[in-house]
């Protein structure tokens, strides 16, 4: 037994190695381990405590091998995925998927995929399982060469017997160990060989499918099929056709049953949105009942809520096509009936009367449509039908065309109605060619243009009413009393309502759109141009980039930014205003958030686009260099900014001087801060000029300020008069404090006044001029009342010497005569 385990784990390290080659040109090659210390040679001394470690590592091997193995819960798995493999490759062979109808194949190629999924999560289980083992068995190994090389060892025959004796029980142990995983590695072994056969059979399947599809698409500008007037009918027998549709119903439904039952995340995604909408839809209903009897909602929100049960349904079965796009397609068509009657029911008053009688025709002509699954038991048949449903589709059309130029607001239409128009009149153009397709032989371009007609019409009338009840939906929960409580829906609920409307519209359109290339059998092509164009690859030395990493770094880039920006708005306006932080940190935590989201970002799309930390270190050692010389300011205020966020000197809202600059701080950077001035300017300053320069903040700790009012009244005042009026006058101004209280003082003689001072604060930083004119003008009127003179500047000029006309002049103004003399008059 011992021989046949060294033998099974000498393959196991050849069929380790082996794997080890498949995989090493895509994986890089592990580094060395340093070998572990029971592979390291045993001492005596060590002897029994290492047996003791040995004898209970053999036994905890030998306890999980015995408990259970993986494969008796993988070998199910892999049955499974290759019963439904076999099946559909002894039912469908390469000649007859020819014959099938493109829908069919599709269905075979969505259910292959999902076969080949199963597949490789359970290839990653048998990895994981057969890893561990391996592992164990090279441990074992490992730990028996350990003792095996004391036993035969020179000195093994001095050793003590009972040391002795304790290395002949370990290795047997070991060897005991050894033969118990020998048995669920083989097992495990035979089963990896007998995936390996059903991974094969998964890709040819899916290549055959795939080259089907390829030829049908081939043939849609061939001629497939005689001329109608020439064909001869020729049915398939009732039991055979019957057969033949229930074998291919029992296939889908058999695919359903197993989607259903891998439960994937998108499923677990799907049911707690179907299970979260209904009550939320009832609720809303139910709050809404009183608006809507009084009219006091918009027609189509009236028209949504009382109808939650439709609106829940139509969501269910968009929400079936979104999250479970590779489901059986037999799924998405029960989806797309089950959503005919509320895309009726729902679509809003307005562009019911723009569409007019359109979507019922649409409506109707995709239930015939799906109407032709009861016609394939005769090719002609089946042939006629899809005749009868083009020409149908066609004079529909024109009809409706025809009606609606007689309209009486033909005139002025809207832009729905041009649009559809538009899109009718292409249809229209579609359907003909369709029709005569189907006449001269062309019936698969025949078939795929009536199809792709019908349901991409049809699946555009289901999205614009899904899309119809999301924004109404939106725009009522935005606007509901307990969502407005809040700082961020009060002022950006409408901004984020138009970005949300855009983006379910954008994600509408883009849905359409791929689901009307695939219907006209151009998504495969446009997909493989687009693959192509994409991984494109441009190498520069030892850095390669394509346009594919370009597209998806731009696109993580944008994602980190809308991210980060998002966080920071969540945290300033409404996490973290609600905490009692200290001054500053709720601002500082937000921005160092903001960055660090950023930064996530930017690492994480630099992963996505493929950059390599071989490729980042020579971009990081360019950007080394830079910095070293011409850098040094960016780095500065980038620290500068850091220390700002972690010290909180100035925070936003603070009114600050700086290098000759006063105003109110905006928003602080990592490279700069934005003050606004009180003129209404706004200056950038580099954070390192915030450190290095002196900076005044005003409003730091409090937004109290203080106002200093310096008069000079005239000499003959009282000062304790002057003083009092001068205190009442500050208490009666609205806006002084009280506390403290304002404080009157003398503060000397002047040259021509009495010099005095008045002291007072104010709680509002923002009116402190304001409050400040107002306590000059109640100075004044209290001083004006009072008679206390507020006097010009006085100057006392003394003479030494002056002329003699000079004081003739002083001394007649200081004594002025009578005037001058008159002479005498006549006698």
């Amino acid at each position: 037994m011992r021989a046949y385990a060294k033998t099974l784990f000498s393959l196991i390290a050849l069929w380790m190695a082996a794997l080890g080659c498949a995989y090493g040109q895509d994986k890089p090659a592990p580094a060395a381990q340093p070998a572990p210390a029971s592979a390291a040679a045993i001492q005596v001394a060590d002897i029994p405590l290492r047996a003791d470690t040995d004898h209970r590592y053999a036994e905890g091997v030998i306890e999980n091998v015995t408990a259970s193995d993986p494969a008796d819960r993988l070998a199910p798995r892999l049955e499974a995925i290759a019963r439904s493999s076999d099946e559909k490759l002894h039912q469908f062979q390469p000649a007859q998927l020819r014959t099938l109808p493109v829908m069919r194949l599709e269905s075979l190629e969505r259910h292959w995929m999902f076969d080949a999924r199963r597949f490789d999560r359970w290839q990653a289980d048998m990895q994981r399982a057969t890893a561990a083992y391996a592992a164990e068995a090279a441990e074992l190994a490992r730990r028996s060469d350990a003792w095996q090389a004391i036993r035969n060892s020179p000195g093994a025959a001095r050793l003590p017997p009972a040391l002795m004796t304790s290395v002949d029980a370990v290795i047997a142990q070991l060897a005991q160990a050894e033969a118990a995983l020998s048995g669920p590695l083989a097992r495990q072994i035979a089963l990896s060989q007998r995936g390996a056969a059903v991974e094969s059979r998964i890709m040819a399947g899916q290549r055959e499918v795939a080259s089907a599809i390829d030829d049908i698409d081939a043939r849609l500008l061939q001629l497939d099929a005689a001329p109608l007037w020439r064909v001869a009918d020729q049915p398939v027998a009732p039991g055979q056709a019957l057969a033949l549709l229930r074998t291919g119903l029992e296939l889908e439904l058999r695919f359903a049953r197993e989607y259903a039952a891998a439960d994937t995340s998108n499923q677990l995604a799907l049911h707690v949105l179907q299970a979260v909408l209904l009550p939320l839809l009832l609720w809303l209903a139910w709050r809404s009942r009183a608006a809507i009897r009084a009219q006091e909602m918009s027609v189509t929100a009236a028209r949504v809520l009382g109808r939650p049960l439709s609106a829940w349904l139509l969501l269910a079965m968009m929400g079936v096509l979104l999250l479970e796009a590779d489901a059986p397609l037999i799924v998405q068509q029960v989806a797309l009936l089950l959503a005919v009657v509320p895309v009726l029911r729902l679509l809003p008053p307005a562009t019911r009367q723009q569409l007019g009688l359109w979507p019922y025709a649409i409506t109707g002509l995709y239930l015939i449509e799906r109407l032709g699954v009861l016609f394939l038991v005769s090719e002609t048949w089946y042939r006629l039908h899809s005749l009868v449903l083009t020409l149908l589709a066609l004079a529909a059309s024109l009809w409706l065309l025809a009606r609606a130029r007689r309209a009486p607001d033909a005139q002025a239409p809207g832009r729905l109605r041009k649009a559809l128009h538009a899109i009718a009149w292409g249809a229209t153009a579609l359907l003909a060619i369709s029709a005569i397709a189907n006449i001269v032989g062309n019936l698969s371009l025949a078939e795929m243009l009536t199809s792709a007609v019908v349901s991409s019409g049809y699946f555009g009338l289901m999205l614009y009413a899904g899309v119809t009840i999301i924004v109404t939906l939106l725009q009522l929960l935005l606007a509901r009393p307990g969502v407005s409580r809040f700082r961020i829906a009060r002022e950006h609920a409408p901004p984020l309502v138009q970005l949300l409307i855009r983006l379910v519209t954008v994600g509408a359109v883009i849905g359409w759109a791929v689901y009307t290339m695939d219907r006209f059998r151009i998504l495969r092509a446009v997909y493989g141009i687009v693959t192509q164009t994409l991984s494109y690859t441009l190498a520069v030395g030892n850095i390669t980039i394509s346009l594919g990493n370009i597209l998806v770094f731009v696109v993580s880039v944008l994602i980190a930014f809308w991210a980060a920006r998002t966080v920071r708005l969540l945290l300033h306006d409404e996490l973290l205003n609600r905490m009692p932080l200290p001054r500053g940190v709720g601002n500082s935590v937000a921005s160092l958030s903001y960055y660090s989201v950023l930064l996530l970002g930017l690492a994480v799309a630099l992963s996505a686009a493929g950059v390599k930390a071989s490729q980042l270190a020579i971009v990081l050692g360019a950007l080394g260099v830079g910095i070293g010389f011409g850098l040094q300011n960016v780095v500065n205020n980038f620290v500068s900014g850091l220390i700002l966020m972690f010290e909180r000197p100035i925070q936003p809202g603070d009114a600050v001087d700086i290098g000759g600059t006063s105003g109110e701080v905006r928003d602080i950077g990592m490279r700069a801060t934005r003050i606004r001035t009180f003129d209404g300017a706004d200056v950038v300053v580099p954070n390192g000029t915030l450190l290095s320069e002196k900076l005044t903040n005003w409003t730091m700790l409090d937004r109290n300020r203080r106002i200093d009012i310096n008069l000079g009244l005239a000499y003959g005042t009282d000062p304790a008069r002057a003083l009092e009026l001068l205190t009442e006058a500050a208490r009666a101004t609205p806006g002084v404090s009280v506390q403290p209280a304002p404080l009157a003082l003398f503060m000397g003689f002047g040259q021509s006044t009495l010099d005095f001072s008045l002291r007072a604060w104010t709680p509002d930083f923002d009116r402190s001029l304001v409050v400040r004119s107002d306590l000059l003008s109640r100075m004044y009127a209290a001083l004006t009342q009072a008679g206390i003179e507020i006097p010009y500047p006085q100057t006392d000029l003394h003479l030494r010497s002056i002329s003699e006309a000079a004081g003739a002049t002083l001394a007649q103004a200081r004594h002025p005569a009578s005037g001058p003399e008159q002479p005498p008059g006549p006698a």
